[in-house]
């Protein structure tokens, strides 16, 4: 794991906010300013190798660019790059930074919680086993995420303040590519490196 920005002090409960943020909107932050009451801090994680796709279009580092400029003022926040994409490879990583007793909890929405406890990890039980490690905290994202009951013990709710399902990276980009107006779902701190990286390319 290496860090590009780190919050002063060592947190007992550390929130990971892993994604392709391509780009990071203002739902992402609105998921981590709704984290943040429960933990001591957030790291959000951009990886360099995704599960479940590959990088293209703009860049880890244009995009890890635009990540530091939009959470600089987000709270106790640290931003950093893995070198697994799994939560599981992930945790592991944080845990070597941050020491073995840390309490790990991942943010994500329900389609990512889907994913993660859908994925084929390649052996019965892996994912059960995962969730040992570490707790998600969901955001409901096109209804509330409802887990199966064996992985109930280790999901938690987590309220956001709005209605944040139209806001999507994907939404950004599809805007971007139509020449329609899409500043507002990107963190204004952010804006201006989201035109040169997206907008100025096309």
């Amino acid at each position: 794991m290496q860090f590009f920005h780190r919050a002063s002090g060592w947190p007992g409960h550390l929130g990971v906010f892993p994604g392709t943020f391509n780009p990071v909107t203002v739902a992402h932050l609105a998921l981590a300013r709704a984290a943040l009451p429960r933990l001591d801090e957030i790291l959000f994680v951009l990886p360099r190798v995704f599960p479940h796709k590959e990088y293209s279009g703009v860049s880890f580092e244009s995009r890890l660019s635009i990540l530091k400029a939009a959470t600089a003022a987000t709270g106790p926040v640290s931003v950093a790059s893995s070198d697994g994409g799994l939560f599981l490879e992930i945790a592991r990583e944080c845990r070597q930074h941050y020491g073995g007793q840390v309490r790990l909890s991942f943010l994500c929405g329900r389609d990512a919680a889907e994913r993660i406890v859908n994925w084929d990890y390649g052996q019965p039980g892996a994912c059960l086993a995962m969730l040992r490690e570490f707790q998600l905290l969901v955001a409901a994202r096109q209804g509330q995420y409802r887990p199966p009951p064996e992985f109930a013990h280790a999901v938690q709710h987590l309220d956001i303040d709005e209605d944040w399902d139209s806001v999507s990276a994907t939404e950004v980009r599809r805007r971007i590519a139509l020449c329609e107006p899409w500043e507002h779902l990107v963190p204004p701190a952010a804006q201006e490196l989201v035109r040169r990286a997206y907008v100025d390319r096309l």
